[in-house]
């Protein structure tokens, strides 16, 4: 009886002993195969749903397919028709004028509020909150009030013509000589306060010390920010550039709901004319092939420069 006493706290002790010592950490290569095997699905359907889907629309793009696709191959025959059209010509047109004016316009303004608000104005919060408010609205809203503040009727022209100008106009969203620079108005308007964040955040991490030592040697703040301080941030800057750049070749419901494409098609964006090719018009040879195409001009201006960029860091 009493051994059995005696033996009962030791094994008690064995137990806590055991629960209360470590688990045996995994070894590195445990670990490395784990985080590897956890990543399978995401690229799976990265590899499917982006990669495939690109493959897809190259191949539809050499078909005849109109409201179902065809996978009889027939050489550029689409973009043959595609590159005959007017409305195509003029669209792959406006991406460019659109693209530059929003990109040089949105990182223009971006960048300047964001010096301003970086000098520790009064009432920076409420600034801040103003500008950065125009991100929080759709495309289809921004697009919507630009179409009334630009209406000849009811918008500026209007108002001004109340103030005693009769003879004042302002009908540029009317006119499809100057439709396509309307879309520019909407765009900065939307994307600059986003632009002045990120800036913002760069110009907040910028050592003091930089600044000491440009107030020491007499350089005055605008030459400050220009020379020193805005090259600092070239990463920020080429990252708000990419990200302009996507916005515009994305953008179709801000054309919708602003322009519609017109006065005709003088407006119309490449988004627009692939969504309304497909669902419209029922061709999806023809928009693949836009869609490709616009795929390779964004690759043709944003490649080198990326190129550029990354051989430069190194």
């Amino acid at each position: 009886m009493d051994d059995a006493v005696a033996r009962e706290p030791r094994a008690l002790t064995g137990t806590l002993a055991e629960r209360s010592t470590p688990r045996r950490a995994a070894s590195p290569r445990v670990r490395e195969v784990a985080a590897r095997l956890a990543l399978v699905p995401t690229v799976l359907v990265m590899a499917v749903c982006f990669y495939g889907s690109i493959v897809w629309t190259v191949y539809i793009s050499m078909t005849r397919s109109s409201m179902l696709p065809e996978y009889g191959f027939a050489g550029l025959f689409q973009y043959n028709r595609l590159f005959n059209s007017l409305s195509w010509q003029t669209t792959f047109d406006n991406m460019f004028i659109f693209g530059f004016l929003d990109v040089v316009g949105t990182l223009g303004v971006g960048i300047l509020l964001a010096v301003v608000v970086d000098r520790h104005v009064r009432f920076e919060s409420l600034f801040r909150t103003i500008l950065l408010y125009p991100l929080a609205l759709s495309f289809i809203v921004t697009g919507l009030a630009w179409q009334w503040i630009l209406s000849p009727t009811i918008g500026i022209e209007h108002f001004v013509r109340g103030l005693g100008f009769p003879h004042f106009v302002f009908d540029w969203i009317t006119q499809p000589e100057t439709s396509i620079y309307t879309l520019v108005f909407a765009g900065v308007w939307h994307q600059s306060g986003f632009i002045m964040v990120v800036i913002l955040a760069g110009l907040r991490g910028i050592d003091p010390e930089i600044w000491r030592a440009t107030r020491v040697d007499g350089i005055p703040v605008w030459r400050a920010y220009v020379s020193v301080i805005l090259p600092m941030l070239r990463p920020l800057i080429v990252t708000c550039i990419v990200l302009i750049v996507i916005a515009v070749v994305k953008s179709y419901d801000l054309v919708v709901a602003m322009t519609g494409g017109g006065p005709g098609f003088s407006s119309d964006l490449p988004a627009k004319f692939v969504i309304d090719y497909v669902f419209q018009r029922a061709n999806i040879g023809e928009a693949s092939a836009a869609a490709v195409i616009m795929l390779g001009s964004v690759i043709a201006i944003m490649g080198p420069y990326l190129h550029f960029e990354m051989v430069r860091k190194r």
